[in-house]
């Protein structure tokens, strides 16, 4: 799947927390796909090192401190966006599940080509 279509699904999913949630608002649809951008720069360089750092907590709590980092790493990427915020942890955490369950229900909505093509 290309850029493009991460950073769509990734937008729909930042709108779709944003209406669901009542702690997160973004000023403007074009702020959605910046912040599409961002998060995923953000996941891709900051979230292997939290994902490291939790590792003994993530051990301990079975994998479901990946849920706080998940949290953590929305919030970042409210701190860095000047057009999204966040009220708080809360709005954060449900708001990064909200997130990840719209961005995989797309994703396997939309398919994968590449995997299409070698089966």
């Amino acid at each position: 799947m290309g850029f493009l279509a991460r950073t769509a699904i990734t937008a729909f999913a930042f709108w779709c927390a944003a209406q669901l949630i009542g702690g997160i608002n973004f000023s403007g649809p074009f702020n959605l796909v910046i912040a599409a951008i961002v998060f995923g720069v953000v996941n891709a360089l900051i979230r292997p090192i939290l994902m490291l750092l939790s590792l003994p907590l993530n051990i301990v709590t079975l994998g479901l401190f990946t849920l706080v980092v998940n949290a953590a790493v929305l919030g970042l990427t409210a701190l860095v966006m000047p057009g999204m915020t966040i009220s708080g942890f809360g709005a954060a955490f449900f708001g990064a599940l909200v997130v990840a369950i719209v961005s995989w229900l797309a994703s396997k909505a939309i398919g994968d080509k590449d995997q299409a093509v070698n089966r």
